[in-house]
């Protein structure tokens, strides 16, 4: 009967040790993840350690947050191609309204014979728009062209923001193994025999 018993005491022990391995193992994840977000959070000695770098980061993640490039976008293009023509106050001019008039008041009959003749001019001046919004479509296949990198680059700026450097970390390190083991040597304390 001893050695089934010798067995399992052995396979006791074998977990028991498991399950503290693994125990310590957490405590050490939770102080290096600890570590990391204090670290990570301390901006002002990281930008005591290095203000061209934060400052850097920071302007660039701002840039992408408030619409820069598509801001330099539409300013290159306003550049090259010239400022767009505001909408006029009035969208008939007065030859287009006295034409209407004259179409009689039957307002199902006028906006049928408007229709007929706009698709009309449509069809006629289709190549000239073609041709003219190439200029629109290329710019349009540019801007989607670029809003993956611009993306990419603002998580860039952003991991580069708040990621934690070599000195953060190691003061946050230890300060969060100092917490865990004031904590560890109070709930020691706690399971202590009273004399």
């Amino acid at each position: 009967m001893g050695a089934p018993t010798d067995a399992a005491r052995a396979e006791v022990l074998a977990a028991r040790a498991e399950v503290l391995a693994a125990r310590q193992g957490l405590e050490d994840e939770i102080v290096r993840l600890e570590a990391a977000g204090r670290a990570a959070v301390d901006i002002p000695a990281r930008i005591r350690r290095q203000p061209a770098k934060v400052g850097g980061a920071a302007a660039g993640a701002a840039f992408l947050l408030l619409g820069g490039p598509k801001r330099v976008f539409r300013g290159a293009r306003r550049a090259i191609f010239g400022p767009e023509a505001d909408l006029p106050k009035s969208m008939l001019p007065a030859e287009v309204e006295a034409t209407l008039r004259k179409l009689g008041r039957d307002g199902d009959r006028v906006r049928g014979t408007l229709e007929r003749e706009f698709a009309k001019y449509l069809e006629t001046t289709a190549p000239e728009r073609r041709d003219r919004d190439l200029v629109g479509v290329a710019g349009g296949l540019l801007a989607n062209i670029l809003r993956p990198a611009s993306v990419r680059a603002g998580r860039e700026f952003a991991e580069r923001l708040f990621d934690p450097d070599a000195p953060s970390f190691a003061e946050g390190l230890r300060k969060a193994r100092a917490r865990l083991d004031r904590s560890g040597r109070e709930s020691h304390s706690e399971n202590l025999p009273k004399a």
